[in-house]
């Protein structure tokens, strides 16, 4: 039986729509994401990959694991009730959130702040005023590839922190600020972690991504390394964070990093299909029901348009999985309501049949199910609720 079958079996007697995590390959996966440092660097946790605690909670208990990287100050704050080391990956402009964290001082040890201005320190300061325990604050140094003078950027808009000298200045700026504590700088090479290297269609390009991607992974190290040279002759850092699940090998191997953010490839989304230096196993899943037979070659699905952010484009669309030998139709696509699938498999399911599907991203599939049902073997071992289940909605 193949594992697609045994999943299925497991889970036959569930009511769609439901999720499952294949707890065998997400603890698979989350070795082998270890491996992939060669012992050079920690992983810290993206959170926004899981989006269930007590799934964050399995893989931070891991060897090479240490730390969370949030996205959200509220869902920050949620989390450092049970872990210590929680870096938010993005700036904040909650107000609330941050009175909250300068008024919890075992929240502000355990929480670090992502800036990149000095705008940024005003915010704070706006926000919450004196007499508050000391904010600590993580640079993120831009990791984009620029060309012919900034004319051309790629990769993604985040900081407008580049250069070494603008990193220094920005450090010397968080040093003199009373309130705030510089202890870690991090950048996210999103053009080369975040783009599968062997994306079907033209080879030439293909062969454009992979020439852009080893250009930018020699110009970032050696700029990396200058601006954590200049900001640590201002402050001394407690870590330096990059890449992402995408590029762990290249990332870890720069001398100055100390932890990369990774969490995607957990749970093996559809957009990680195309990368050539690993392939995680897929480990998330969402069941819809067939609940029409509009013709006797086309099954339609309850729902089904579950689609991921970022540029709208076909491999934004979920994966159909089990049966295998299905496809979307080309005017319908994955619907908010409705579904059809064609193919072969499709012409004998039947009213009520189970049809699995991947999201092409990681941990938004959890925005749209309260629980992830988790399976070792072949049985349904327990339910654990998502961000959602426990009624947050950070983002």
């Amino acid at each position: 039986m193949t594992r697609m079958a045994q999943l299925a079996k497991a889970t036959e007697h569930l009511d769609p729509p439901f999720a499952v995590v294949d707890l065998d390959a997400f603890d698979s996966n989350a070795a082998e994401l270890a491996r992939r440092t060669g012992g050079a660097a920690t992983i810290r946790l993206a959170s926004k990959s899981v989006r269930s605690r007590q799934l964050i909670q399995r893989v931070t208990a891991r060897p090479g694991y240490h730390g969370i990287l949030a996205f959200t100050l509220p869902e920050a704050l949620l989390l450092a009730a049970d872990h210590e080391d929680v870096v938010i990956g993005y700036p904040t402009a909650d107000r609330d959130a941050l009175r909250k964290l300068a008024g919890d001082e075992q929240a502000a040890a355990r929480i670090t702040l992502m800036i990149d201005s000095i705008e940024h320190l005003d915010f704070v300061d706006d926000a919450v005023g004196p007499g508050r325990p000391d904010i600590q604050v993580c640079i993120d140094l831009d990791a984009a590839l620029e060309l012919l003078g900034g004319r051309i950027h790629l990769g993604p808009y985040r900081s407008p922190v580049h250069s070494p000298q603008d990193a220094a200045t920005l450090a010397r700026a968080i040093s003199d600020r009373p309130g705030f504590r510089l202890v870690g700088v991090m950048s996210y090479e999103g053009q080369i972690a975040g783009l599968g290297d062997n994306q079907p269609g033209s080879p030439l390009k293909r062969a454009a991504l992979r020439a852009m991607q080893r250009l930018s992974a020699r110009e970032l190290a050696d700029r990396r390394a200058a601006a954590i040279a200049a900001v640590e002759e201002i402050a001394p850092l407690e870590f330096v964070n990059g890449g992402g699940t995408g590029s762990i090998e290249q990332t870890s191997a720069e001398h100055v990093i100390t932890e990369v953010g990774a969490g995607s490839g957990l749970y093996g989304p559809g957009l990680f299909d195309f990368y050539r230096r690993f392939r995680p196993h897929p480990a998330a899943f969402f069941v819809l029901p067939v609940v029409r037979r509009p013709t006797a070659k086309i099954a339609t699905l309850l729902g089904g348009g579950w689609i991921a952010s970022g540029p709208i484009g076909a491999d934004r669309q979920p994966t159909l999985t089990w049966p295998t030998g299905l496809r979307l139709t080309p005017l319908e696509g994955a619907g908010e309501v409705q579904t059809p699938v064609l193919g072969e498999a499709a012409h004998g399911l039947r009213l009520g049949d189970h049809v699995w599907l991947r999201h092409a991203k990681a941990g938004e599939l959890c925005e749209r199910v309260n629980v992830l049902h988790l399976v070792s073997g072949a049985v349904v071992v327990d339910q654990v609720p998502t961000y959602r289940g426990e009624r947050h909605a950070f983002l």
